[in-house]
């Protein structure tokens, strides 16, 4: 009897759960597309109707919602603006950001202070890069966690059972910046900074919320000190009923600030809330901010690292732009904060470091599992 451990390691199984008749060769599938340097939109450029079977997944790993849950909203957060500093306005922004990231992991922010018209032509400079002729976009080709910033499809194509429906490209841009000659022609550079600074000051807001020193998480455990850029491209599909824009999975990182094109109505983002997916359809100019695995460790379980997707969609091509902040050092010590233990309180997980953890996670893929539980004591 096939179980569903076998589906999940299996590389012959199709979207059906059945061994198809005839030896399916995935790895040569694999190659033969990663070797075009087209990505999914290269697929998409062909004019196919039916998509590789690289692509398909099993039904019950890509079920929709039953029932829409319009009732449900992920909170939307006011920082205030020239306000986010006012001593009385602060304490409202900290109790709602703590509030939201113990129940649901997951807010959106508005009022932030990063222009609009910066917002938009980092998401349209994104869209042309991918939209260019292969052979512009292909000098770029490279795998995830290049030195240099790389466009790619799927980071973990060759480990996982099944591809998404997706382009990327990654860049790091913190500590060190790239050499801006290493960039494509037109990526807005300063984009970053503007994400770098909001990524700090929603950290500061977290770290008053678990009742330490505003400046703890940045200047103790040097939280907003590792910055990864990342761009998704999702073409529309063919038939998005077999496949996934993203995997359901978690952030191996402390936050996520994830930002959306304005006037981007296809709901494809949804988190995992109270054992439901749940739509997440931002106001024009907000931002996303998740929690990451590494936060929820370091606050003891206080805050919440949530399981999250992207479902595909006939509808596109959509596009994301998401600031994944973690702290440095192979060394750098990650674990329960020592301050928010207690005898009521004791730590839940071991000790490990930085990249220990954002290795192991980068090795597993997204296989739709969380790497937490592996470090509980």
């Amino acid at each position: 009897m096939v179980t569903d451990q076998d589906f999940s390691s299996r590389d012959d199984i199709n979207s059906t759960g059945k061994i198809p008749s005839e030896a399916y060769d995935r790895m040569k599938e694999l190659k033969a597309f990663d070797e075009t340097k087209a990505g999914v939109k290269g697929l998409v450029d062909e004019g196919i109707e039916k998509i590789p079977q690289m692509f398909h997944r099993r039904p019950v790993d890509i079920i929709r919602n039953e029932k829409p849950l319009a009732e449900i909203s992920i909170p939307i957060i006011d920082l205030g603006g020239e306000k986010m500093y006012d001593s009385e306005h602060r304490k409202v922004v900290v109790e709602q950001i703590r509030d939201a990231s113990e129940k649901w992991g997951f807010f959106q922010v508005i009022n932030h202070g990063i222009p609009q018209n910066v917002l938009d032509e980092m998401t349209d400079k994104f869209r042309e890069f991918n939209e260019q002729p292969t052979e512009e976009k292909a000098m770029y080709y490279g795998r995830y966690l290049s030195n240099k910033p790389a466009y790619f499809s799927n980071f973990d194509l060759f480990t996982r059972p099944t591809a998404n429906w997706r382009d990327s490209y990654s860049c790091n841009m913190a500590p060190v910046p790239p050499n801006p000659e290493d960039f494509p022609p037109g990526i807005v550079f300063d984009y970053s900074k503007y994400v770098a600074k909001l990524g700090s000051q929603v950290l500061e807001f977290l770290s008053e919320g678990l009742g330490l020193k505003r400046d703890y998480l940045n200047k103790v455990m040097d939280c907003d000190k590792g910055h990864v850029m990342v761009s998704h491209y999702y073409p529309g599909c063919p038939e998005p009923e077999l496949t996934m824009g993203t995997t359901e999975h978690s952030d191996p990182t402390i936050i996520t600030l994830l930002l959306r094109p304005s006037g981007d109505t296809i709901s494809a983002l949804q988190i995992c809330h109270q054992n439901q997916w749940v739509d997440v359809s931002p106001p024009p100019g907000a931002f996303i901010v998740n929690i990451g695995d590494l936060l929820q460790m370091m606050s003891n379980d206080r805050y919440k690292s949530v399981e999250h997707r992207v479902l595909a969609n006939h509808s596109g091509p959509r596009v994301s732009v998401g600031s994944f902040f973690r702290t440095l050092g192979e060394d750098k010590f990650c674990g329960p904060i020592k301050e928010l233990l207690s005898e009521t309180n004791p730590p839940i997980y071991r000790d490990t470091t930085i990249d220990e953890y954002y290795n192991f996670s980068i090795s597993q893929g997204l296989n739709g599992i969380s790497n937490l539980p592996y470090y509980k004591l």
